[in-house]
């Protein structure tokens, strides 16, 4: 008892001491995961309530032919790319995802890392399956549907998955990127892949638009929560340390120039 109490009280302090340290982060983070759970509540409500806002409808029909509703705007070509990218953010493509990223933190002799980012995308895909089955709010019927679809609309599963997946994946491997510009290029690529997964499935009317909105909110407050628990499990050393985001002060010239 004595040892699981002292336990809890280290536990504690330790989280204490990397508040303070990274107080500027975690209250910005923490932020702009209220908000984005704010978002969500808001759309739920209405979704709870029955009421499908107007603006579903109305930019369903939007990326229609209007005298032909099973034709969607824009060259033939573009069906065919929002097809390839929806399937982006299917369970089949991110579990392949999640193991080959797996297979990397397991190469690199990152066992922690490996088993954060298991349990984050368990963890994330579980969420976004108890929400649609609870709230079960019905496929859109105002235009046809341009892809084969079975489960509940509320929220978006694809882009539910694919921010839990990509944002948790990008943020998570550029903390183990040295340069600034690589990390960069891996969290703005992760938010592209994420949101044309969300815009695919609205042009193919397997979503209404606040579905998509709802599962952009609900994937991205997740992947902010993962990556402040990483920079703490971090801080203790349960996850391996990132590479520090400025090199060493004590490096030599020649070798600060090799890095940049």
């Amino acid at each position: 008892m004595h040892g699981s109490l002292a336990l809890l009280l280290n536990a504690a302090g330790l989280a204490a001491r990397w508040v303070r340290r990274q107080e500027g982060i975690v209250l910005l983070v923490a932020l702009a995961i209220g908000l984005t759970l704010f978002g969500f509540i808001k759309i739920a409500e209405e979704v709870t309530e029955g009421d499908t806002p107007d603006f579903d409808i109305w930019l369903l029909r939007l990326l229609r032919q209007p005298d032909h509703p099973e034709i969607p705007i824009g060259p033939s070509w573009l069906l065919d790319s929002a097809r390839d990218i929806t399937t982006l953010g299917g369970r089949t493509v991110l579990v392949m995802v999640v193991v080959a990223a797996l297979g990397y933190l397991i190469l690199e002799h990152k066992l922690g890392a490996m088993w954060f980012v298991l349990l984050a995308a368990a963890g994330g895909g579980g969420l976004s399956t108890t929400m649609k089955y609870y709230f079960l709010r019905d496929r859109p019927d105002v235009v046809p549907r341009l892809a084969v679809v079975t489960s509940p609309s509320f929220p978006s599963g694809h882009s539910v998955f694919a921010a839990v997946i990509y944002l948790t994946l990008g943020v998570l491997v550029a903390r183990f990127t040295e340069r600034r510009r690589t990390r960069i290029y891996l969290v703005f690529l992760a938010l592209a892949l994420t949101f044309l997964v969300g815009i695919s499935r609205v042009y193919l009317g397997v979503h209404y638009p606040t579905d998509v909105l709802a599962g952009w909110c609900v994937g991205l407050a997740w992947a902010l929560a993962c990556w402040l628990m990483a920079r703490y499990l971090q801080y203790r050393g349960s996850i391996e340390r990132a590479i520090p985001i400025e090199p060493s002060a004590a490096a030599p010239p020649s070798e600060l120039g090799r890095r940049s």
